[in-house]
């Protein structure tokens, strides 16, 4: 029963996360870049922080937190670093390719890569801790058929992408492009994977048993989305610089709606990885849902996205057919979220 708890937590802050670009699309008269780094502050400064005190028992303090532990914070922010280049080619995946296939090309990409790499990166600098055990053939097997799952939506997409005229393509998505799009979401996913790969190394930031188990990963995530805004910041005020969209945050008229809505999609982007630890915390009696934890958030954000896509009518004007094989991927990737339990 705590498996199945852990596994609808881990669900509900995927849904949060596929739903966090509807806000975006409330925000006024402000260029991507000035609503990107704002939304920033509160999905991996403000919110990351507040979560990371709630590992810090009554008579501690924050800082202790990472006493003895340089090297291991150190790893931990640089692969938030590399996970923020994700996170600015993430945006671009979803410009080229829409909410549904860009999140599932760039999530599956990110669900496989970084359940993979956590360990072998985590097995070169610190052998000690004999990350590799944890790829089990059914951890493998999880992996495998999550990017089968993701492969199937990929044909749904490319089947999409030959089916329609060039003005159904952009009546779906403005600037649909499916080439450039897919190129733009490999690469999101392969960076966006160093966020497990940070978590791994900042695995055993907290206070031991004194710190829920529920609440051990939020401090490594709390460094990580440091790590993110530190590279999106550098991007975003360039990109202010660039273009000359440094008024965009002295604009008074739409200062409240844009702080609101952006608040609200930090939020909703941050729920992805406040629930992971919440439900990771329910997960302890399986060793292999623990380590398949990252790769089954990536998942159900997939599922997610792409019911958000047929909601913003992304796949209107697509054959029965390819509807059919997208519904096929969806149903590959709930099962891959609970496959490797039965194996």
């Amino acid at each position: 029963m705590e498996i199945l708890i852990g596994l609808l937590i881990i669900a509900v802050g995927a849904f949060c996360q596929s739903s966090c670009y509807v806000p975006i699309n409330k925000i006024k008269d402000w260029s991507w870049e000035s609503y990107w780094i704002v939304q920033g502050v509160f999905a991996w400064l403000i919110l990351p922080f507040i979560g990371a005190m709630l590992a810090v028992p009554t008579g501690h303090s924050f800082f202790e937190l990472f006493d003895g532990y340089g090297f291991e914070v150190m790893m931990t922010m640089l692969f938030g670093m590399l996970w923020g280049v994700g996170g600015l080619t993430f945006g671009l995946s979803m410009r080229y390719l829409g909410v549904a296939l860009g999140q599932s090309i760039a999530l599956g990409t990110c669900a496989g890569l970084g359940t993979i790499m956590g360990p072998v990166l985590l097995n070169i600098f610190l052998p000690e801790m004999d990350a590799l055990s944890s790829l089990t053939f059914s951890v493998i097997l999880g992996v495998v058929v999550t990017l089968l799952g993701i492969a199937i939506i990929g044909v749904a997409g490319s089947m999409k992408a030959s089916s329609l005229s060039e003005e159904e393509k952009k009546a779906a998505v403005k600037d649909f492009n499916f080439p450039k799009g897919l190129t733009i979401a490999l690469l999101a996913g392969f960076m966006s994977g160093c966020f497990n790969v940070g978590l791994a190394f900042g695995s055993d930031i907290h206070f031991g048993t004194f710190t829920p188990d529920m609440y051990k990963t939020l401090p490594a995530t709390f460094l990580v989305t440091v790590g993110g805004f530190i590279t999106n910041a550098i991007y975003c005020f360039y990109q202010n610089s660039k273009n000359h969209t440094w008024g965009d945050y002295l604009k008074r008229e739409v200062w409240n709606n844009n702080i609101l809505f952006c608040a609200l999609a930090g939020a909703l982007w941050y729920s992805q990885f406040f629930g992971l630890s919440l439900g990771k915390g329910f997960l302890n009696e399986s060793p292999t849902l623990m380590t398949l934890s990252f790769c089954i958030l990536m998942a159900l954000n997939v599922v997610f996205s792409n019911v958000w896509g047929i909601i913003l009518k992304e796949w209107k004007g697509c054959s029965p057919k390819t509807i059919a094989v997208l519904i096929l991927g969806i149903v590959v990737l709930i099962i891959s979220s609970f496959l490797p339990q039965w194996v």
